[in-house]
């Protein structure tokens, strides 16, 4: 089920299972991982995008092997709060999904998470070409703690 409101996002959730984070780009999709405590998320994976079968086949993998109770989109918004065509896509995405999985999916707001994880990486001293490879999934990482630490206020 679909969740446009965290809280009740938050309220769907089995309690001890993990959650996962996407941060839905045009060629590629960031994937991080929490603990079954959901207090840490870890970076996992960049599925690069083919067709929508595809990508949620590997997402679905993941789901099952990790086994995840929960998904939060990264839904990117305008700078001024108001939603365009990236967070119609992202929605649309949402819906794929939902007819896939009976997990509850839920949106974060995502912000300059992408801007966040470069400068994370830049200050680690990360080469360009790693930058690259690591940027999507990073900034998933920074899209699902910033849901988890929301999480414990709940």
């Amino acid at each position: 089920m679909i969740h446009d409101a965290f809280e009740d996002f938050a309220a769907s959730l089995t309690p001890m299972t993990a959650l996962m984070g996407l941060d839905l780009g045009e060629k590629t999709i960031g994937v991080a991982v929490s603990d079954r405590m959901r207090g840490v998320a870890s970076p996992l994976e960049t599925v690069r995008r083919k067709k929508f079968t595809l990508d949620s086949s590997r997402l679905l993998e993941l789901i099952a092997e990790r086994e995840i109770g929960g998904v939060i989109l990264g839904l990117p918004k305008n700078m001024d709060g108001s939603e365009g065509p990236r967070c119609q896509s992202t929605r649309a995405f949402a819906r794929n999904m939902m007819r896939l999985t009976e997990i509850p999916i839920g949106f974060w707001d995502e912000r300059l998470s992408t801007v966040a994880a470069e400068k994370a990486l830049l200050e680690a001293d990360t080469t360009r070409k790693r930058r690259g490879q690591v940027i999507d999934h990073v900034a998933a990482g920074y899209i699902l703690q910033g849901a988890l630490d929301r999480l414990r206020f709940l």
